[in-house]
């Protein structure tokens, strides 16, 4: 897709929706005895939601997973949409669309992954981090150079933001968490 189409598509994103590992995490995570103990996220993304959020753009995460460490970190980072344990992930996002009155054109999407690619082919603008899959890549419109859990999130944060005429850098680019 050109640019000039991608950054068309950008500037109509209300709501930017991500999944949460592979994403917003690298995909690996830590056990002990006890079960799941801790995930990486990455502060640059944080600090993308924070922008995004300041620019009137709504956040959420829709993740098959359910994790009280992605619930503590959306906590942290006022996400406004959180849904866990979702393995329908295109009727998550009409769900939303109803309850918002957003349509699928204002919605943006990364995900890296086959259970990703359903939405990727819903939502007004589709991303996917650098190592995503093979297939969510030729699913996405956006992809991103960097990595899941290395500030993919950031980058597609910083796109729309520069789509939509706020491409101001923030005065601290490592993260005000």
């Amino acid at each position: 897709m050109k640019l000039a189409d991608l950054t068309a598509r950008a500037r109509r994103i209300r709501l930017v929706l991500t999944d949460c590992d592979g994403v917003l995490t690298d995909g690996g995570v830590y056990y002990s005895e006890r079960g799941e103990e801790m995930k990486r996220f990455n502060i640059r993304d944080g600090m993308g939601v924070e922008r995004l959020r300041n620019q009137g753009i709504a956040t959420g995460i829709i993740t098959g997973e359910v994790s009280p460490s992605v619930r503590t970190r959306a906590a942290k980072l006022r996400i406004e949409e959180l849904h866990l344990g979702i393995k329908d992930k295109p009727a998550c996002l009409h769900e939303i669309m109803a309850r918002t009155g957003l349509h699928a054109d204002e919605i943006a999407f990364i995900g890296d992954d086959t259970n990703d690619l359903e939405i990727l082919a819903l939502v007004g603008f589709s991303a996917c981090p650098g190592d995503a899959t093979s297939f969510a890549r030729a699913a996405a419109d956006f992809h991103c150079q960097a990595y899941g859990g290395h500030g993919c999130f950031r980058e597609l944060a910083e796109f729309i933001i520069a789509a939509q005429g706020h491409a101001q850098p923030p005065v601290d680019d490592k993260g005000s968490e």
